[in-house]
């Protein structure tokens, strides 16, 4: 860099610091620091971070001559530890039980939430009681349980008994994909799972709710006014109208048809259904223009009162009301601290729309709950909301054009007609445009039709749904809400009806999993173009594109890998460009995100063998041998031998319920077992075993790769790429020291934390 540019840098980063740009990124810095924390194997010593962070803050202020450059440098080091040490305080607060194996038990609890499913269930939230049959020695204390065929549900705060079958939270279908158990810690589920028939009524709500504080009985009765609400919008409009117009108000989402759900995924209208800025935004502005066209009507009054900061006020109100019944959601949540900081900065006429008001929004919600920051939710809501408010602010900074047809006064109708569908349009693309790497990253697709949608579907939302709504829930308590509730109901439908045909032309793009470098990269230049004025913003954009052209021009080998589910029962090879499972009908929970992550949706079912009644299987009534002998132990190697002379072009042989076997491009075999009585063979043929089935000992006594359900346990699932000479074998979790995954390591029996070798170690073996 010659010395001239370096002084028009320093110029231009100088001029940054006067316009206070510097402040922008406290919640970039806060939110990275809280992601190192989250992303480490293990916790980082408490001592060493707290002792940085006061080192950080001390040297920021005792070195106050320092120029811009290293002051920033200071800034970024203490809010970094700053977001490390809201990390660590938000998992102290959680400390939420988690479920260490699955288990069938006999569960009482007191119902903290309910909602309807698509599929006609209901899905109870449970503070749990006890346990009995077996009496769990580490209990979760919150659990989530379906209950089919149940015409009536459970009233909030019922105790309820019954028998039903829990799991842990599952970890990640494959290693860097999303861990559900890292959100179920932080939300305070414990387990999942689902009741065997009805459970008995042990004590009416009555009974129950009184736990003998305020707080308790006011989320109560919360609680029970939001799903009172949505029964009532449930029983005037049935169906996926009514579900629809549910989630709006009170965020219940899951009585939606997944056919719906998919559309509106696919056509790039989902933020529709979940209450976040978007519905936030509306709810204030018709309020707020409301209120303000209202005062307009008595002049008197409009000279005499602020009318601008009533209006504001009213319309804080309103969404204050808004996030109440909501759930108290993720995305209501952000919705409404970002609403709520831009209507308070009307109050003190500030400006509303500045980037200093989205930062303060991002702080807040980190220093509440710092692991957003890892949630796609998180990253789309403030991309989109930043690249908004930067948009506006560099169009208001545009030189201004005088004349123009549309300035004209005859012309004037058709001006505010171009000015509204224009706005969507950008509003549409700029949105768009801002989250579509973070869609890739985390959903490994993105919606391409996404502005024709939102052109089509926005004006019915804005000018139909969302003020005939708000009508309807006002008119509610009257029992005036029918009518308002059916021309909602008309509008969500052609919403509905715009998604299905959006959809149905086939504009979702699947992309694989994305290099590690990319996305931190394209972050950063978003970043940089969107939160800096000077032309030093430039910069983002030659970091978007030259990341861009280095992963398009970087070849890609193509991979033969072989992909192990956390529980061991579904395993599949990628090879020729498609997956070949070990089942013929694989789960879709953990085969659906397999074929989204790695963009591949052509497979190759394995091939079933006939029925050997010389081969040693499972016996009908008495279940499978505890061992075999000599002879049984022989037929068994020769069977599975001649099963992978069947299966010349790929994919697995299958003798059904028992075994699979297949041989891999590096020439290695391949089995999978049911059956812990078949071990002996399958070791003594194959170079990599797996079995679901939880063995005290998990090492093979011919040396070949073993792994068991106690191994996958500890490891998550598993990733073996073969291109290299020898396999690297990849695990979703290198330790179970984390707070969210630390159940995995214990031991019922003992009542203790047992300690492993580190799961890394797997990759020592020859494969």
């Amino acid at each position: 860099m010659t010395r001239t540019a370096r002084h028009a840098v320093q110029r231009m980063a100088q001029e940054e610091a006067q316009y206070g740009r510097a402040v922008l990124f406290a919640p970039v810095y806060m939110g990275a620091g809280a992601i190192i924390w989250f992303e480490l194997d293990t916790d980082p010593p408490l001592a060493a971070i707290s002792a940085a962070f006061a080192i950080s803050v001390a040297a920021l202020l005792l070195r106050r001559e320092a120029g811009p450059v290293a002051r920033h440098l200071l800034l970024a080091a203490a809010l970094l530890l700053f977001g490390m040490l809201l990390a660590q305080w938000q998992t102290w607060r959680a400390a939420t039980v988690m479920l260490d194996t699955p288990v069938t038990t006999t569960v009482t609890g007191r119902i903290e939430e309910r909602e309807a499913d698509a599929r006609g269930r209901w899905r109870y939230v449970l503070k749990l009681q006890s346990t009995q049959a077996p009496a769990l020695g580490r209990a979760p204390g919150m659990v989530t349980a379906f209950v089919r065929g149940q015409e009536q549900p459970f009233e909030l705060g019922d105790i309820i008994q019954g028998r039903a079958r829990l799991t842990p939270p599952a970890g990640p279908a494959l290693p860097g994909l999303h861990d559900f158990a890292f959100g179920a810690f932080f939300d305070g589920i414990g387990a999942n799972g689902y009741f065997y028939g009805l459970p008995k009524l042990m004590s009416p709500a009555g009974d129950a709710t009184d736990d003998g504080s305020f707080i308790g009985r006011a989320d109560i009765w919360l609680t029970k006014f939001r799903s009172g609400i949505g029964d009532r919008i449930r029983t005037i409009l049935p169906g996926d109208t009514g579900a629809f117009a549910a989630s709006l108000v009170t965020d219940e989402r899951r009585a939606i048809s997944d056919e719906t759900t998919e559309a509106l995924r696919v056509s790039g209208l989902a933020d529709i259904i979940a209450i976040s800025g978007l519905n936030m935004a509306l709810s204030a502005g018709i309020f707020y223009v409301g209120l303000r066209y209202l005062f307009s009507l008595f002049p008197g009054a409009a000279q005499a009162w602020p009318t601008k900061k009533i209006a504001a006020f009213g319309a804080l109100v309103t969404v204050t009301a808004y996030y109440m019944i909501s759930g108290f959601g993720v995305s209501a949540e952000r919705a409404f601290v970002m609403m709520a900081i831009m209507l308070v900065a009307v109050l003190f006429d500030r400006p509303s729309l500045s980037l200093r008001n989205v930062a303060l929004s991002a702080i807040a919600i980190l220093i509440l709950s710092p692991s957003e920051a890892l949630g796609p939710s998180f990253q789309m809501s403030f991309a989109a909301t930043l690249a908004l408010v930067s948009g506006y602010s560099l169009w208001q900074r545009r030189p201004s054009r005088e004349g123009g047809l549309l300035r004209l006064r005859i012309f004037s109708p058709l001006a505010v007609v171009f000015r509204f569908f224009g706005g969507i349009a950008s509003t549409s693309f700029v949105g768009g445009l801002s989250t579509a790497i973070f869609s890739i990253e985390h959903f490994h697709r993105l919606a391409t039709y996404g502005l024709v949608a939102n052109l089509a579907a926005m004006p019915v939302v804005s000018f139909v749904v969302m003020p005939v709504g708000m009508l309807a829930v006002l008119l509610m308590p009257f029992g005036l809400d029918y009518y308002p509730w059916q021309v909602t109901g008309v509008g969500l439908d052609a919403v509905t009806a715009i998604a299905k045909t959006v959809a149905a032309w086939g504009g979702n793009i699947p992309f694989a999993r994305l290099p590690l470098w990319l996305f931190p990269t394209i972050v950063a230049g978003f970043l940089l173009m969107t939160m800096l004025r000077t032309k030093l913003r430039h910069a983002g954009a030659v970091l978007i594109a030259a990341s861009i052209a280095i992963a398009a021009l970087t070849p890609e080998t193509p991979k033969t890998e072989v992909l192990i589910s956390e529980d061991g029962e579904l395993v599949a090879l990628l090879r020729n460009g498609k997956l070949e499972p070990n089942r013929e009908r694989p789960p879709d929970f953990i085969f659906g995100q397999w074929q989204q992550a790695l963009a591949l949706f052509d497979q190759q079912p394995p091939k079933m063998l006939p029925a050997d009644d010389t081969t040693p299987t499972r016996k009908a009534k008495t279940g499978p041998p505890l061992r075999l002998d000599f002879n049984q132990q022989k037929i068994l190697r020769d069977a599975m031998a001649a099963a992978l002379d069947t299966v010349p072009e790929g994919g697995f042989a299958c003798h059904r319920k028992d075994w699979c076997a297949a041989i891999l491009d590096n020439g290695r075999i391949l089995l999978t077992i049911d059956n812990a009585a078949y071990l002996g063979p399958a070791c003594d043929i194959a170079d990599l075993v797996v079995i679901p089935v939880r063995l005290r000992l998990n090492i093979c006594r011919s040396g070949a790769q073993l792994f068991t359900g106690a191994t996958l346990r500890r490891s998550g699932s598993v990733e073996i790429d073969l291109a290299s000479e020898k396999p690297e074998i990849i695990t979703a979790f290198q330790g179970v020291q984390r707070a969210w995954n630390r159940h995995r390591a214990y031991d019922w029996r003992s009542n203790t934390f047992v300690t492993s070798r580190d799961i890394s170690s797997l990759s020592d073996s020859d494969g």
